[in-house]
């Protein structure tokens, strides 16, 4: 197949809110590019991307899966993202590698939980995006409460670009507002039927081509000298200002459809390459250079697999052209890798590729070492590119193997899942000697454990889940002074230093500076008692837990002409703040969720005294229909099992979402001061 121009290229990502029918669209778009010779739906268990037999089993998207396809000259590079919140990491590391983005909605619920976490991640990487609402064919679906849900709690600005044909069960086609045409399906048909605007629609749909119009207007300067000369934009105009508007991130496009009934996806693929970025139109990532094939080669690996074939490291070429036999650099690990096979990707299917080039999307099979986040480049044009930010832990379980012959297996097993997986992290409980692994959520260390036994075959134990605690200081100390004295014999060691502790607020971990004036510390044993301070943060006094929020100044110091040193003065440090923390008073700060349930109204009652009593605060309430929504924050600790007991009191009706929320301050827990 002939490999694309860098200009026809298009890196997306699919992101929703579990159940918003994402993989569904990916699954249409397969099919519909001729990837896929049939249907794949996730209720049978027959998807592409849902590979995995845990993904097939829960009915929902665990790991991201790279696909490509083709569609009208355009080469598609797709990543179907998770949707639940416990594997948000896969899509941080998904976005940081992508170009732009489709986020699915669902047509009844419009922007969900998750929704708008992914929608934040995408903001921080500056992706653009374009918007699906999904499940057009429902009861109660509604593409303008839709739109108007982006527009409050997203802070976007949509800009429809389609009129639903028909409601609900009803719905069979959309009219496009740009180019004033309806595309119309049928059930059993492959191809949609393009016909004049109906009748019945022409009136409102003029006045949507209008309203787009000026909102297009308002935004472009382009567009708004054409339209106050005019009175309207021509189709060409109106299409040219929306591409730049999107690829700005100044507004999303929304269109609409039913993926289920194959209903609005072939308008949607059209807009994936009229509207989002291809390679050569994204600025350079940082630290590297931009989306040239002939310079050298530049590539962030954002996932690492082991397969039944070996193992497969899923990369992003930025710049350059890697091909089977070269030696790269691994710029982070610091060491060259050759390269056995470059594979382009169809989630766990293959096709092997003689190379790869700028724009492109594949799996390198042959480098043995390489870890999700590193740089690969060329060994004659080293770089180091900002690699993606892995969120910190926020439960734990011990893991011990029922048998002592696998206590081997499992520690290779584990590091294997660690290495696979950035937000896995394996410790050693130094007081129990027990292995404990970390993750996102109950969900995600349930996942990791499943793969555990399945995939290598592990009998294993796990205890009960437990949340990973933080300490704060609610009052801190001033003028607290500490002497670092040591004379054993040879150079001494000696370090003054005055410090005051404080809270930090606004939800930044560490702030320090130094008000020592007169050169009685020099800049460079300021530098180490900082350092120092950030050593003694790891545990604090309540329970050894990392310290946050807190403010060190060093006030005052003194040095000695011979004994003094970097090292003297980082030891200073980290015994200063560590007795200044016993001295102030601390908090413990647990971790919390906000939550969303989804209950009948008669079962209402029955969740609001569940929650209470597993310490929620119940923040808003709406009722539709039969059907009542309660949003409330609720300590993680408190979470655990609480899917079956939601079942329990909903007779099987109930459903709900988290998302993190942060750390609030545990009852009871305080010390000090």
């Amino acid at each position: 197949m002939r490999t694309p121009e860098i200009t026809a290229v298009r890196n997306l990502g699919i992101l929703a809110h579990v159940d918003a029918g994402k993989t569904t669209v990916t699954e249409r778009i397969l099919y519909l590019t001729g990837a896929v010779h049939r249907r794949g739906e996730v209720h049978d268990g027959t998807t592409v991307t849902d590979f995995d037999p845990q993904e097939r089993d829960r009915g929902i998207t665990i790991f991201a899966a790279a696909v490509s396809c083709d569609w009208a000259g355009h080469r598609l590079h797709l990543i179907d993202t998770p949707g639940h919140v416990d594997f948000s990491d896969e899509v941080e590391r998904s976005l940081r590698v992508l170009d732009g983005a489709v986020a699915v909605f669902d047509a009844v619920a419009g922007v969900e939980p998750q929704s708008e976490t992914v929608w934040r991640q995408a903001d921080r990487h500056g992706v653009p995006r374009l918007a699906f609402v999904n499940k057009m064919d429902r009861a109660g679906a509604d593409l303008d409460a839709a739109v108007e849900s982006i527009r409050t709690r997203l802070g976007a600005v949509p800009l429809p670009v389609q009129l639903p044909v028909g409601r609900e069960d009803g719905f069979r086609g959309v009219v496009d507002l740009v180019r004033m045409r309806a595309y119309v399906w049928t059930d059993g048909a492959d191809a949609y039927a393009e016909r004049p605007v109906p009748d019945d629609l022409r009136e409102e749909a003029l006045r949507r081509r209008r309203r787009l119009e000026e909102a297009v207007a308002e935004l472009h300067p382009g567009a708004l000298e054409e339209y106050c000369a005019h009175g309207e934009l021509s189709g060409e105009t109106l299409r040219g200002a929306l591409r730049h508007l999107t690829l700005g991130g100044e507004a999303v496009v929304v269109l609409c459809g039913s993926a289920y009934r194959d209903r609005g996806v072939e308008p949607l693929l059209d807009a994936v390459v009229a509207y989002l970025p291809a390679p050569s139109d994204v600025p350079p990532v940082r630290g590297g250079t931009p989306a040239d094939p002939a310079a050298p080669f530049t590539a962030l690996a954002f996932k690492v697999s082991a397969t039944a074939t070996g193992r497969m490291t899923y990369v992003r070429v930025y710049a350059g052209t890697v091909r089977k036999g070269d030696t790269v650099l691994d710029a982070t690990g610091g060491r060259t890798e050759r390269i056995g096979r470059v594979l382009r990707v169809r989630a766990d299917r293959t096709t092997e590729v003689e190379s790869a080039r700028a724009g492109d999307i594949v799996a390198l099979v042959g480098p043995k070492s390489v870890r999700a986040g590193a740089t690969l480049c060329d060994p004659a044009a080293p770089v180091v590119l900002e690699p993606p930010v892995s969120a910190d832990p926020v439960v734990s379980v011990a893991v011990e193997a029922r048998r002592s012959t696998d206590t081997g297996r499992l520690t290779e097993a584990l590091a294997r899942l660690a290495e696979e997986d950035p937000s896995l992290v394996v410790r050693s409980d130094p007081e129990t000697g027990q292995t404990v692994l970390s993750g996102l959520g109950e969900l995600h260390l349930e996942v990791a454990v499943e793969r555990l036994r399945r995939d290598r075959g592990l009998e294993v134990a796990a205890g009960r889940p437990q949340v990973a605690y933080r300490e704060t200081v609610a009052k801190g100390v001033t003028g607290l002074l500490y002497r670092h004295v040591k004379q054993d014999g040879g150079a001494g060691q000696f370090a003054h230093v005055v410090i005051d502790v404080e809270p930090l607020e606004g939800g930044e971990e560490f702030a320090f500076r130094s008000t020592v004036t007169g050169g009685r510390v020099p800049q460079e044993y300021v530098r180490a008692v900082e350092a120092g301070c950030r050593d003694a943060l790891l545990e604090g006094p309540l329970g050894g837990h990392p310290v946050t929020g807190v403010r060190v100044t060093l006030t005052d110091g003194a040095t000695h002409p011979k004994d003094s040193s970097e090292l003297a003065f980082r030891a200073a440090g980290r015994f200063a703040l560590r007795e200044a923390l016993r001295a102030s008073a601390m908090t413990l700060l647990e971790p919390v969720a906000d939550v969303t349930v989804t209950v009948p109204a008669e079962s209402v009652g029955a969740v609001l005294g569940d929650l209470a009593a597993r310490r929620g605060r119940v923040t808003d309430r709406t009722d539709r229909g039969g059907t009542a929504v309660v949003e409330a924050t609720v300590p993680l600790a408190e979470l655990f099992g609480y899917a079956s007991r939601l079942r329990g009191r909903t007779r099987g009706r109930g459903t709900f979402t988290t998302r993190p929320a942060g750390y609030a301050p545990a009852p009871g827990r305080t010390s000090g001061g």
